[in-house]
């Protein structure tokens, strides 16, 4: 008797081990992705983000979970969102632009990895490329900074153009530096730059009927993430006012603007991504460089540049990554 209630003893003990070891697994590490934009425009970016974290050994569902938290181009809502991930505590918090700047109000504890267009130093997010110092760290792709380059393509393909608009959202931390880069570049090059600014849609035709009025001949659209989510429509106004003009996102260009040259985001974003799982396998930000994308991408819409009657130079279409005609 006593051996059959030690087999029923131990029969009970096994059946209660499965239960016991799940409740014993740990749960998934979930990352704060916090965006500026809508999930519907990052769509592509995600992806490349998505792709450097199975790089780094996660994905989503299985052994991972992200918290989506979008902006909709509304930055004033950014400091609410990065606080809620904060209080839901996150293993991560992933942001681009902006983001990071709100991410880094909201906690000192948790790590944040950012993809940013500009100087993240100048911004005071990390002490240095090399050693950033704080739970701060991510990728620094080239745009901010070729803004006057995109000044110097857009006059070498509109020579006539005299005056040319620069469009920044006054709202972007960046956006007194970006104006003051391209005016030295327009300086350099004999031409006069009108600053136009819009921070909301309702700001966009405000914004083009200034430049109709001081006769600009040609337009660069400021760095900046609200203006990569309003792609389609600054495409569509530049097609209704015939205006030539220059952006950092692809999207431009596929949707009628003229052309866009800019450090490629889905680089940027794998590479964050990457970074995510590093974190994520127990690495410290603070010991994790500021890596600097140097890829650029060059899209032209040879069809919109013919409809505007400009010859863009045979070179410039063979060194284009696409030209979409």
């Amino acid at each position: 008797m006593s051996d059959r209630r030690e087999f029923i003893r131990l029969v009970g003990g096994a059946a209660a081990w499965p239960l016991t070891a799940h409740a014993q697994q740990p749960a998934m590490p979930a990352i704060g992705f916090l965006g500026t934009d809508s999930p519907h425009l990052r769509a592509r970016r995600l992806r490349a983000f998505r792709n450097g974290l199975s790089e780094a050994g996660y994905e989503e569902g299985r052994n991972v979970t992200i918290e989506f938290r979008w902006a909709d181009g509304q930055y004033d809502r950014l400091a609410t969102l990065a606080a809620d991930l904060v209080q839901r505590r996150v293993s991560v918090i992933v942001v681009n632009g902006p983001a990071a700047m709100a991410a880094k109000a909201a906690t000192t504890t948790i790590p944040v990895v950012f993809v940013v267009g500009f100087d993240p130093i100048n911004l005071g997010l990390v002490a240095s490329l090399n050693r950033p110092g704080g739970n701060l760290t991510g990728v620094s792709l080239l745009n901010a900074e070729l803004a006057p380059k995109r000044l110097a393509m857009l006059h070498e393909l509109v020579p006539s153009a005299t005056i040319i608009a620069l469009l920044v959202n006054p709202a972007n931390p960046n956006a007194e530096t970006l104006s003051q880069d391209t005016q030295a570049a327009a300086r350099t090059l004999g031409l006069k730059l009108h600053v136009l600014n819009a921070s909301t849609e309702r700001d966009f035709d405000a914004a083009f009927a200034t430049l109709l009025q001081q006769r600009a001949g040609a337009l660069v659209i400021g760095t900046d993430g609200f203006f990569v989510g309003q792609s389609e429509r600054l495409a569509a106004l530049t097609v209704r006012h015939a205006v030539p003009a220059i952006f950092q996102s692809r999207e431009f260009p596929a949707a009628g603007g003229l052309m866009s040259y800019a450090g490629s985001d889905t680089d940027a974003n794998r590479l964050m991504g990457i970074y995510t799982g590093r974190i994520l396998n127990g690495e410290k930000p603070a010991d994790l460089p500021v890596q600097q994308s140097t890829k650029v991408e060059l899209f032209i819409n040879l069809k919109t540049a013919k409809a505007l009657g400009l010859t863009v130079p045979l070179i410039m279409q063979m060194t284009a990554d696409e030209v979409i005609e």
